[in-house]
């Protein structure tokens, strides 16, 4: 029956690789890989290809990299390819044009329990806003972003030292199978649908920029410790540090909290030979690791070999 299936699968980054991966290793039909075109990266500048792309080439599969979606020649190669179901995962939005082609519709995997954390950063805002619980959903895509009618959702557990990396790895390996099962369903004709509930304390996952990812060390213990894990490993929370008359900004990837009464000024910086703590309401953030300008991340012991914090030091 898997071959009544003609599957377009869409995505780029790794965290849509263990979805095609497990979709081929049940021997679906994946008739074409749509993924986003090389792109420069590095020192040299080589073009780099998406993490979709290499995989989809291991397998021998047929690549397509659209820069305009709605572009008349990559709509033309898409129809061709005679596909009766679309699948997304880590990828863009669609036109209109492209998620209505096919027969049985386009779904999409999206890290959250939706209808929270739609947008472009569901893992991260989970953690920085201190959630217990995350999730995977599909649901059939529309004209608007993550909106659509739901499939299936599966819940998650957030340990509370959890970073992004961490459970990105595991909504990863959750969502691929939710896919499958999904896949299953729409195969067999026998699933049902409903729309995604709308209330007023939606939760939005925004896209992660400079600002957003600022500390701020005048907020909790809790947010900040939160904030620190729900970047790390990427894109690392920072802020200024600074040492004297030298102002720099660095980026915190990890740190543990401790509950303490202290009349520190909030930003003051204390260091022995093991620790680098940093002043905040109701005790301190314990740093431990750490990235300067121009220098690899580095847990404290290490920077404090080799590294002076003047008697002033402060994280701003």
């Amino acid at each position: 029956m898997t071959n009544a299936l003609r599957i377009i699968f869409m995505g780029t980054p790794e965290f849509a690789v263990a979805t095609l991966k497990i979709l081929l290793e049940n021997n679906y039909n994946i008739v074409g890989v749509i993924t986003a075109p090389d792109k420069p990266a590095g020192r040299g500048r080589k073009l780099h290809e998406s993490a979709v792309k290499q995989y989809a080439k291991t397998q021998c599969l047929k690549i397509l990299q659209p820069t305009n979606l709605k572009n008349k020649d990559f709509i033309s190669e898409l129809k061709s390819l005679k596909a009766n179901l679309q699948i997304v995962v880590a990828f863009r939005m669609l036109p209109e044009v492209v998620w209505k082609m096919p027969e049985f519709g386009t779904f999409n995997l999206h890290a959250s329990l939706l209808p929270n954390y739609r947008g472009a950063a569901p893992i991260n805002w989970a953690i920085i806003n201190g959630e217990t619980k995350t999730g995977v959903s599909t649901f059939f895509i529309d004209d608007k972003i993550d909106t659509g009618e739901m499939i299936l959702q599966e819940e998650v557990d957030i340990d509370s030292n959890e970073d992004a990396g961490s459970l990105h790895d595991k909504l990863m390996n959750i969502g691929s199978l939710l896919v499958l099962k999904t896949v299953e369903l729409i195969e067999q004709g026998d699933f049902s649908t409903r729309p995604q509930p709308e209330t007023g304390n939606i939760k939005t996952a925004y896209k992660l920029n400079k600002d957003n990812c600022r500390i701020n060390w005048s907020n909790s213990i809790d947010k900040i410790f939160n904030k620190i894990r729900g970047l790390s490993p990427f894109p690392g929370a920072w802020t200024v540090l600074q040492n004297g008359s030298d102002m720099s900004d660095v980026k915190i990837y990890n740190s543990e909290k401790e509950y303490v009464a202290h009349e520190l000024e909030i930003g003051q910086v204390i260091t022995n030979k093991k620790d680098i703590k940093v002043a905040v309401k109701n005790g301190y953030i314990l740093i431990k690791e750490i990235q300067l300008p121009g220098k690899r991340k580095m847990d404290a012991i290490s920077l404090l070999n080799g590294y002076h914090f003047e008697a002033n030091a402060k994280m701003l």
